[in-house]
């Protein structure tokens, strides 16, 4: 029996290898659940003792320009956050849903703010400062309104936010800018001008712009003399901007949108792979913090999650051709294991990264849990730890 378990145990892990040589495998077969990450990869991520979740629904009024009245704009739901440094502070802008609808998706949401001096005690804006209003986007954002943003800032503090918005049509990838992370000017979806025009209609989202840590502080960074982002929810593709507001995808010879990484079978990622916190340059390629879910199929997808999960996973780009991963984790660093993860609107199981800053030497990793409340969790560079065990089949 035990040598039959080692047999299943090596079986999985040859499915899930892909053709890149991740110097990793051999690490998760030598210490059985312990979860050694490479060193090209950040972790593992540390759960605070007893603090989370930080951010959670309560009864907040707020007058909704679309509803013509006061409503609890975040009673439902609040999750799905990005985070940035401003001052000796760390912002957290969530995901907010309020009680008009029932079923995921069919809520209106907005996105709040909330400020911290240690990353983990949370002081929240009583408004939203990103919702559907009498604008230029009123076409696009009503009456689902702005969902998942991604969060990062110029050298000279111009804060870009990459949203979704939601007409319960169409999701679309969207830009906005700010000064101060209250007031924001929404500048339209991402591919509106690209390709004159060819992409606006497209279902798109998740946008995750390339930064790097410049004297201590994580800020925008060129790639190859452009803006570069990595975006998408089933597989992930990349654009390119001069301005960071309009984007241009990354096309293929045939016109079709050319693929970083995609869903492979057997694997946490086997359903889906979405992008996560803006990515990362380092002195070892670009690194993707990503979202993968298991597919529900068992002859498809990773039997040691459950069906449905969503997990998080890390890849490496080439630092000169952005589109060549040369590594990736076969499993998620980072899983649902606290019941506040696997309870909520998503009963599966969610871990769901959007939110990853480094501050005061530390990074701190903020995400949705089942599609309800924020946690964080913390990595010490100094500390170098395991990522979350994964079970044995």
């Amino acid at each position: 029996m035990k040598f039959f378990n080692t047999f299943l145990l090596v079986l999985f892990c040859f499915i899930c290898t892909s053709s890149i040589n991740l110097g990793y495998k051999e690490n998760y077969e030598e210490n059985g659940k312990t979860n050694i990450l490479p060193e090209w990869a950040l972790g593992g991520f540390e759960r605070p003792k007893d603090v989370n979740p930080i951010i959670t629904p309560m009864n907040t009024i707020f007058y909704c320009p679309m509803q013509k009245k006061e409503i609890n704009w975040e009673e439902s739901d609040t999750f799905n956050p990005a985070a940035t440094v401003k001052g000796n502070k760390i912002y957290v802008l969530y995901r907010a849903e309020d009680n008009s609808g029932i079923g995921i998706g069919k809520r209106t949401s907005r996105i709040g703010l909330a400020e911290s001096k240690d990353g983990i005690t949370m002081k929240r804006r009583s408004t939203p400062v990103m919702f559907p209003n009498e604008d230029i986007m009123k076409k696009y954002e009503w009456p689902g309104g702005c969902e998942d943003p991604r969060v990062c800032v110029t050298e000279d503090g111009i804060y870009v936010m990459t949203y979704t918005s939601w007409n319960r049509d169409k999701p679309r990838l969207c830009v906005a800018t700010s000064k101060d992370l209250i007031t924001w000017e929404k500048h339209g979806p991402a591919f509106e001008e690209a390709f004159q025009g060819r992409f606006l209609d497209m279902a798109c989202k998740s946008g995750s712009i390339v930064t790097e840590i410049k004297g201590g502080k994580q800020v925008i960074t060129k790639i190859n003399g452009v803006y570069f982002m990595y975006w998408g929810e089933h597989r992930v593709c990349a654009a390119t901007s001069e301005n960071l507001i309009d984007w241009e995808p990354v096309l293929d010879e045939k016109g079709d949108f050319k693929t970083v990484i995609a869903p492979r079978k057997g694997c946490f990622d086997s359903a889906l792979t979405e992008c996560g916190p803006p990515a990362i340059k380092t002195d070892k390629g670009i690194l993707l913090l990503y979202n993968g879910k298991n597919q529900t199929d068992d002859k498809t997808r990773d039997l040691r999650f459950n069906a449905g999960t969503y997990s998080a996973g890390q890849v490496l780009m080439d630092v000169n051709d952005p589109m060549k991963a040369i590594a990736r984790l076969d499993v998620p660093f980072f899983r649902p294991i606290e019941a506040f993860e696997k309870s909520g609107q998503y009963v599966d199981g969610t871990v769901f990264i959007e939110g990853l800053v480094f501050f005061k030497k530390k990074w701190y990793l903020y995400y949705g849990c089942a599609d309800s409340q924020v946690s964080v969790a913390v990595f010490d560079p100094s500390k170098k730890i395991p990522g979350d065990f994964i079970p044995e089949l």
